[in-house]
């Protein structure tokens, strides 16, 4: 049995909660919310988690919400049938709520969501009451904290650009969907099209803490980017999650796909979710009021990382960074191989890299508007993360890059200089450039002997993403599709 002392306890008793706790009660009864999702992130970045009437609020935020441990992996079984990287007798774990993530669902407003943070049970023989290593968003919590700690109070803030493609099926087709949109980039036309379902999704974004600030159709037919305000790393992921949701929801309502897979067509741009960072020392976090009245949920949701000192951007001129973002960059371009293993997720992810010409990256470099390198500076103010498409788990990648970006800051690694050239054509006449690795075999291989990007998971975490993805792996390689039918059946004699 555990003692007083653990993680969990030390959290419980945290002076601060009990006024968190006491202000939700007085959102759920002021709002006439009737039940909450308890919610928490896989590994892939898939929400999981329980619904409690929210009668029972304050028992829930004292003791937590038992979940299966395994729901981590999704609860998925390998191509063997058996659970990957947990038992069906394995343990509970404590799924505790983030009082200051809890919002009003605006399509029920019946209904809440609170995020959770996961620990082993107390009864666990090994780590009673710690931390659930297999947690991507309570690990990131911990590592944003460590590296303002460590770094007087330096702050990666996050833009992410979340693409997908709003699709509807086709019955009796080869192709079972179509896009909502044609694939005019940018076509105001096109964007009016979809107007009905971008306005939904931008509404229930606002009412929901998320600061809408643009959007357009682009290069994929139904595929329309919406982005929201910039901010520090774990409330952009909380985010983007929150955004998935959102899309999920209006799509079932309009009898939509909202498709966040990398890449569903060939020969159109893909679902990239470039990750956009910036490092800030000095800023204060302020309210958005997005909605009017009373804001629906805990006012934390609404607020955003004001002013400051973007320590990245060289304010003398010129598009190269400071000293520090010269480091930081060093660190990113060293671990990029085993970066991308985490930012580009599935295998249908490489499709985007393979699928030359159409704005993927696929240069192990960093440049100063340099489309075909993985970094690219693309403004004097910031660097963008290309090989990251919208099936990643933001969590787990941001975490990760800041273990990178502390190993650059730590031994003042040199980033080089940035690469010119078109990597891509370069690349395709035969010149020497270096790559990142072009399918998740080989991205898996890199993410293997790097030990400062699997730091980002702890414990047995790398076990079970490891084993996880290699599953997937080995599933696509026993698969035969409609590529090989058409290619090899009546390929001889």
């Amino acid at each position: 049995m555990a003692g007083t002392n653990t993680n969990y306890h030390q959290d419980i008793d945290d002076p601060a909660r009990a006024d968190l706790v006491e202000r939700v009660r007085k959102k759920i009864d002021d709002l006439g919310v009737d039940y909450i999702y308890y919610q928490y992130i896989s590994i892939t970045g898939r929400v999981m988690g329980k619904a409690a009437p929210s009668r029972h609020w304050e028992t829930q935020a004292r003791k937590g919400v038992q979940t299966w441990m395994g729901g981590v992996a999704d609860v998925t079984p390998n191509f063997k049938g058996d659970l990957i990287g947990f038992d069906a007798n394995a343990m509970e774990c404590i799924a505790l709520p983030d009082p200051e993530t809890f919002v009003q669902l605006p399509w029920d407003k019946r209904v809440a969501r609170v995020f959770c943070t996961l620990y082993y049970s107390l009864e666990d023989r090994e780590k009673p009451g710690a931390y659930y290593e297999y947690d991507t968003r309570g690990n990131l919590k911990r590592f944003q904290k460590e590296f303002q700690e460590k770094n007087n109070g330096l702050t990666l803030r996050v833009g992410l650009e979340p693409e997908m493609l709003w699709l509807k099926p086709k019955d009796g087709e080869v192709q079972p969907y179509e896009g909502i949109t044609k694939a005019y980039a940018y076509h105001i036309g096109q964007f009016e099209i979809a107007r009905d379902i971008w306005k939904q999704v931008s509404d229930y974004a606002l009412a929901m803490g998320l600061d809408m600030i643009q959007g357009d159709c682009e290069d994929a037919p139904g595929q329309v980017e919406l982005n929201y305000q910039f901010d520090d790393a774990l409330a952009t992921c909380d985010r983007m999650t929150t955004y998935r949701q959102i899309c999920a929801e209006v799509a079932r309502q309009n009898g939509l796909i909202a498709c966040f897979m990398a890449k569903p067509f060939m020969g159109y741009a893909a679902n990239g979710c470039h990750h956009n960072c910036s490092v800030w020392t000095g800023s204060t976090r302020e309210v958005q009021r997005l909605v009017e009245g009373e804001l629906p949920g805990m006012e934390e949701n609404w607020m955003y990382s004001k002013g400051g000192v973007n320590e990245f951007e060289n304010t003398e001129g010129g598009w190269l960074p400071t000293e520090l973002g010269h480091h930081i960059l060093g660190g990113a371009l060293k671990h990029i191989d085993a970066l991308t293993a985490i930012g580009a997720s599935t295998v249908n992810s490489y499709r985007r890299f393979n699928d030359f010409g159409l704005w993927a990256p696929i240069g192990a470099n960093w440049g100063l508007q340099n489309r075909s390198c993985t970094i690219r500076i693309s403004s004097p103010d910031r660097f963008e993360f290309r090989a990251v498409d919208s099936m990643v788990n933001p969590h787990l990648f941001c975490g990760a890059l800041l273990k990178v970006m502390q190993d650059g800051i730590d031994n003042k690694l040199d980033p080089g200089e940035p690469e010119d050239r078109n990597v891509t054509t370069v690349w395709q006449e035969g010149g020497d450039v270096k790559l990142i690795p072009l399918n998740l075999h080989d991205a898996l291989e890199s993410l293997k002997t790097d030990d400062v990007v699997r730091s980002a998971m702890p414990g047995g975490l790398y076990d079970l993403y490891d084993e996880y993805k290699r599953d997937e792996w080995t599933r696509f390689l026993r698969e035969v599709t409609n590529w090989d039918v058409e290619r090899y059946l009546h390929c001889v004699p």
